[in-house]
């Protein structure tokens, strides 16, 4: 056999090696060790298309015979093909036929052993009969079978490839951990402004099921119940405020808050400039900061929420601006469980350059954290995004950063940068997102897109009731 030119300097790890028909002995075996994972059996769901509530609905499987979620059969059989594949007989093995016998269901934590046994050989075809076995950590035997095979004629070394990663993202598991966070406190009295969109009210109706709001509907009263009719949705029960219009609603909305009747504020079908234009014109709401959006992103390839600030508010920021910002974004991660929030302040260059005023604003934000005029949380810039959010580039260009690589906030250079890269997350990257206008005395639910606005309306109430109980014991 000549070796496959891409292996001479590979670790033998790194190489599948196959045995010939001639090679293989009665008795010869290979095996392979696995433990099952919840993301094994999603995985397996997601490829197969086979979502049977026994292996991925717990409520459904502690119902059924077996009292819990267990495995598809047909993992273990996969199993059993892998060690075929690769092992014994190996490359060139072409599969013929396989019984399998199941025993005892597999759950999640079991450690599998999958054995692979010669049992005959037949020369004239090359056939080869392999037992199958595989058993659990306590020695149980969970699978078994026989499986026949052509078993390859010609030696093979081949490099071992290397798979595509599986990115398992559950955005029903991210919203659920999300509403967890809340369920500890009673709801919060919310004024929804001008709800005159069927996705806003049912938002609201899921927020007030889920226990994070009482709403208070502030708008033209026909309007809504025709909205509410025409979606299906039973508004009885539910306070109405009635105005004649936006303008009216805003007004309302911010009078309300002003008074304490209400402990946040949920934008409806209406102008954002027109609530923001009321919680202005509202002194008692004002606090030592200016107002600024927050998102916060669930990204299904980062290892935890990322906050983005400020797509929604702020065309060009100033660098006093900034510092408010920044500075929202840091008070709402840290009422949302982030001890310290890592704030990559992003720009296009990475070196301080006059020529790129962002990057003298990330200097000047550093510096104003280091002096305590922005506090909680660790700032470090200019950062690109990649710096920001990879560990690799990080390591690459920024070593010694305390931020680099795992940034918990972004705060853009400007809106549009802001804007652009809300909306990638979005729809390149499969991100959900929530929000909130911070810097009020009230939180402001602000949702800016009008896909899949109920249940971004739902996560967005979780931060208002967050942030509206974390103001009555520490006002802003």
């Amino acid at each position: 056999m000549s070796p496959h030119p891409a292996t001479e300097h590979l670790n033998e790890s790194d190489v599948i090696e196959n045995l010939t028909f001639d090679e293989l002995q009665i008795g010869q075996s290979a095996r392979l060790v696995r433990t099952l994972s919840q993301a094994d059996i999603q995985a397996f769901a997601a490829v197969s298309g086979d979502t049977n509530p026994a292996h991925l609905d717990p409520v459904y499987a502690d119902a059924t015979l077996f009292q819990g979620v267990i495995a598809h059969g047909m993992w273990g059989g996969a199993l059993i093909s892998a060690v075929l594949g690769t092992t014994l007989p190996g490359p060139g093995t072409i599969y013929l036929e396989q019984s399998l016998r199941f025993s005892r269901p597999v759950r999640v934590g079991d450690t599998l052993t999958v054995t692979v046994t010669v049992l005959g050989k037949d020369a004239d075809k090359p056939r080869v009969e392999l037992d199958c076995l595989v058993t659990n950590q306590r020695q149980e035997k969970v699978l078994s079978g026989v499986a026949r095979v052509l078993a390859p004629t010609s030696k093979l070394r081949l490099p071992r490839i290397q798979l595509p990663q599986i990115q398992l993202f559950d955005p029903d598991a991210r919203l659920k951990a999300l509403l967890a966070q809340a369920q500890d406190t009673p709801a919060v009295r919310c004024g929804v402004a001008h709800p005159c969109h069927a996705g806003v009210l049912e938002g609201a109706l899921r927020a007030a099921r889920e226990g994070l709001i009482e709403p208070v509907l502030i708008g033209p009263p026909e309007r809504i119940r025709e909205t509410a009719a025409a979606a299906g949705i039973d508004l009885q029960g539910l306070e109405l405020v009635a105005t004649p219009h936006s303008v009216a609603s805003a007004a309302t909305a911010a009078a309300l808050a002003a008074e304490g009747r209400v402990e946040a504020l949920m934008a409806g079908s209406l102008r954002k400039d027109e609530l923001l234009a009321a919680v202005l014109a509202a002194p008692a709401l004002h606090t030592k900061r200016r107002l600024s959006h927050v998102f916060r992103f669930e990204v299904p390839s980062y290892a935890k929420p990322l906050w983005l600030t400020d797509a929604v508010l702020h065309a060009r920021p100033t660098l006093a601006e900034k510092a408010d910002i920044a500075s929202n974004a840091i008070e709402l991660a840290r009422i949302m469980g982030v001890p310290t929030p890592r704030v990559a302040v992003l720009s296009a260059a990475e070196e301080i350059d006059a020529g790129v005023p962002s990057t003298i604003d990330a200097a000047a934000l550093c510096k104003m954290a280091d002096c305590g005029q922005i506090e909680g949380g660790l700032v470090d810039g200019p950062l690109a995004f990649d710096s920001a959010v990879s560990m690799p580039s990080a390591h690459a260009k920024h070593p010694n950063s305390p931020v680099a690589g795992q940034a918990d906030v972004l705060l853009a250079p400007d809106l549009e940068a802001a804007s652009m890269l809300a909306r990638q997350l979005q729809y390149l990257a499969g991100a959900t997102a929530s929000g909130l206008i911070m810097g009020a005395r009230v939180p402001i639910t602000l949702v800016t897109h009008r896909q899949d606005t109920a249940t971004a309306y739902l996560a967005s109430a979780v931060l208002a009731k967050r942030v509206a109980h974390r103001y009555r014991l520490t006002p802003p």
